[in-house]
């Protein structure tokens, strides 16, 4: 029957004794309370023996977790090697001392312990509580206060703003002789000894100069450091209408670099402490840049590596500076004639400094291959097949083997379902350390003999079980997740539905969620949650009692859906490069496919009455979708929607549609195709959105007005990147109860939030 088989069982059973909840009208009082009160009945607090997260000890072979119990809350020590379990602490001994010590009222049962650490021995147990940080050893009952926490400085530089790379202190050689240093838009050393200081560089100005992140080669003989060219910046200037802290509005500047923006460019430069020669390469093989990045030196200091992103991403290589020759040669490049997938990222160059194993989507799907470095060829393919390698969990050299997370290896379930595999670097005995059906979060000890393995799916709580790491063998079971409180309360587990997309034969996934009062005899108005794009994929695959964006929406008296199409990540290249410079797909020909058979097999899907929403990309997606099939979808709330590609960020933008910027943008744009427009809008945007500029929807509105088509625009003061916060959400439920349902909201001053 597999791990699930007797539990799927028990949650049937107790699933139907669950519904006396009777179905009645829809978009009522009851049903507003209803989806209110869904976040607290099916919160994961309602869930026990769940949610392990092992934390394994770096001295033992032991790992920790916290253990949620319709008693309070415990914590967990086991032995994976004698399979012995015991408390981590006595929780009634150090709530004594805490309540002592601090002064402050501390529940023996559900103790605060916040951000909890344990040693590498687990002898000592760190955390915050009250305030102030403590240190605890069991053994010694013994607590100490460490006292309050460094505050942080909230100064850091907003995720947008580029570092000019100025800024790092003096770094020291690796001998711990000299400190190399930029003075004057230059590169310096000083030897520590003597004081004596040496210029490497004289050709740095405040226009092209040398960058303060400076490498030493392991030898301390040499440094690089990389020559900046920079460009003028772009930057989005926001109105804070309502400050907390004065009467006027405020004036917020930010940087952001937009679609077909100048780009800094970079120069990869070696000197040699002993003779002051200086490297300088020819940049053919790095011209056209994006950004240089992932430097390193040889471990024999013969060579300084980097990587080279080509703009437009149809070119991605790693280049070895020679520090002798001055010339560089390329070890690995990769190609493509849409984009080459540079997020999926990731370089392993073994100790013998002759062989690196890269990663790759070279033949449609994303597998390892291991290279020769001398000769900048591919020796070998490690990982082969039609599925998806995803992380790297550890190289290991000593044993010539390693460890991964994949998807699609087994035919036989949910394609997106990850595993943990073991494969030697010849790709010779794949091993799956994951062998139960679901998908899987695992957890390996430090000498990778042992996982902690967490399965579960969208319809099928947690089952935490400790594994061999040499064959994925079945150690012990640590924990099996209790719903009963959940089921108690009316919950309905969503269901896994997959049927063919466009091409009538490939797969998609989605799931379908029900209200717990469901009534197989009505008929209820759909509506799609849309997140669907490049770079990932959004359908959950593990269990999820309570999903804010399906749960609420299907309590009002909707069923509620989600699938990914092509265009989305983790399946085939082929499958992904949908959206090249085609943003305006959003897979939306596979939904409405996997909609109709959805609304074939199950006929209380009204999908006559059909709606869409969505935020950020989704919002973009959800407006798509109504202009482009409005005879499909009838209805949409799209919130923060960067619903014009030239105006949102760079490198999202500039990696699935393209560089240089060309017609491609202005055919994806909703603001170009808002004429379009014949069904109800409702567009929502935070006015100080710091992700997506928010003149992008305000464009759209712009369009629309011009084309003389009605629509709402929500506008939420102080607020960022959001779906509308807790005033859109209700907002998002009146608008689809009206829309779908014809139905009047109930007053907001009668429900029970």
């Amino acid at each position: 029957m597999g791990i699930f088989g007797s539990f799927k069982t028990y949650i049937i059973v107790l699933a139907a004794s669950a519904q006396a909840l009777s179905a009645g009208a829809q978009g009522t009082l009851e049903d507003y309370n209803r989806a209110y009160q869904s976040r607290r009945d099916f919160s994961p607090s309602n869930v026990y023996y769940s949610d392990v997260n092992a934390v394994w000890l770096s001295g033992k072979p032991e790992f920790w977790y916290e253990r949620n119990t319709p008693g309070g809350r415990d914590y967990v020590l086991v032995n994976a090697a004698t399979r012995k379990t015991r408390e981590l602490f006595d929780k009634q001994k150090l709530v004594a001392k805490l309540v002592k010590a601090s002064g402050k009222e501390c529940d023996i049962e559900k103790p605060d312990l916040r951000g909890m650490k344990v040693s590498a021995m687990g002898d000592t147990v760190s955390f915050a509580f009250g305030g102030h940080n403590w240190n605890y050893v069991p053994a010694k009952n013994t607590l100490v206060d460490l006292g309050e926490p460094e505050k942080r400085h909230h100064d850091a530089p907003h995720w947008m703003v580029v570092n000019e790379e100025k800024d790092a202190p003096p770094m020291v050689s690796p001998d711990g002789r000299f400190e190399a240093y930029i003075k004057n838009s230059n590169v310096y050393v000083k030897n520590l000894e003597t004081g004596s200081e040496q210029q490497l560089s004289n050709d740095g100005t405040d226009g092209n100069y040398y960058s303060s992140w400076i490498y030493w080669s392991p030898d301390s003989k040499k440094v690089a450091s990389c020559k900046i060219r920079p460009a003028q910046k772009r930057y989005v200037y926001y109105v804070e209408s309502s400050p907390a802290d004065r009467l006027q509005p405020k004036l917020h500047k930010q940087e952001y670099a937009k679609p077909g923006d100048e780009l800094r460019f970079k120069v990869p430069c070696v000197f040699d402490v002993e003779t002051a020669h200086a490297s300088i390469p020819a940049t053919d093989l790095f011209a056209n840049q994006y950004d240089i990045t992932n430097m390193r030196w040889k471990d024999d200091s013969s060579g300084f590596i980097f990587d080279y992103n080509q703009r437009g991403h149809k070119v991605y290589r790693v280049l070895e500076l020679d520090a002798a020759t001055d010339s560089v040669k390329v070890l690995v490049e990769e190609t493509s004639d849409k984009y080459v997938n540079y997020p999926r990222y990731f370089r392993h160059i073994l100790n013998d400094g002759k062989r690196m194993i890269w990663m790759s989507e070279r033949d449609n799907w994303n597998h390892l291959y291991m290279y020769d470095m001398a000769t900048g060829t591919p020796m070998a393919q490690i990982t082969k097949g039609q599925w998806y390698v995803r992380d790297i969990q550890k190289v290991d050299e000593e044993n010539g083997k390693i460890y991964f997370s994949a998807n699609g290896v087994n035919t036989d379930e949910d394609p997106y379902n990850i595993r943990y595999y073991s494969i030697n670097f010849d790709g010779s005995g794949m091993e799956d350390l994951t062998p139960a059906a679901g998908n899987h979060k695992a957890r390996f000890s430090p000498d990778m003999k042992y996982l902690v393995d967490v399965v579960s799916t969208p319809e099928e709580a947690p089952v935490a079980v400790l594994r061999s790491g040499v064959d994925g063998s079945l150690i012990s079971e640590l924990e099996r997740a209790d719903i009963s409180k959940l089921l108690a309360n009316g919950w309905r587990a969503p269901e896994v539905f997959a049927a063919p997309g466009r091409d009538g034969k490939t797969l998609m996934w989605g799931v379908i969620q029900r209200p717990s009062n469901f009534d197989p005899s009505k008929k209820y108005p759909v509506i799609e949650y849309i997140y669907q794009g490049p770079g990932n994929q959004y359908v959950p695959k593990s269990f999820l009692p309570y999903n804010h964006w399906l749960t609420p929406m299907a309590e009002l008296g909707f069923i509620v859906v989600m699938v990914d199409g092509m265009s989305t990540s983790f399946r085939s290249r082929e499958f992904e490069n949908v959206c090249y410079k085609n943003l305006k797909d959003a897979g939306l020909p596979d939904h409405i496919e996997w909609i109709k058979a959805a609304a074939a097999k199950y006929p209380e899907m009204d999908i006559e009455n059909l709606g869409i929403y969505g935020s950020s990309a989704g919002g973009q997606e959800s407006t798509n979708a109504l202009l482009l099939y409005p005879d499909f979808y009838k209805a949409a709330y799209s919130a923060c929607g960067c619903h014009d590609n030239r105006m949102d960020k760079i490198w999202w933008n500039e990696l699935w549609m393209g560089y240089p910027v060309d017609k491609s943008y202005e055919e994806c744009s909703n603001v170009a195709n808002a004429h379009l427009l014949r069904r109800p809008l409702m567009l929502v945007v935070g006015e100080l959105d710091d992700n997506v500029d928010p003149a992008s929807t305000m464009q759209v509105a712009n369009a629309l007005i011009k084309a003389n088509k009605p629509f709402e625009l929500v506008v939420i003061p102080g607020a960022r990147h959001t779906m509308g916060e807790a005033y859109g959400d209700h907002k998002r439920f009146d608008f689809f109860v009206k829309q779908l349902m014809g139905t009047e909201p109930p007053a907001w001053d009668e429900i029970k939030y």
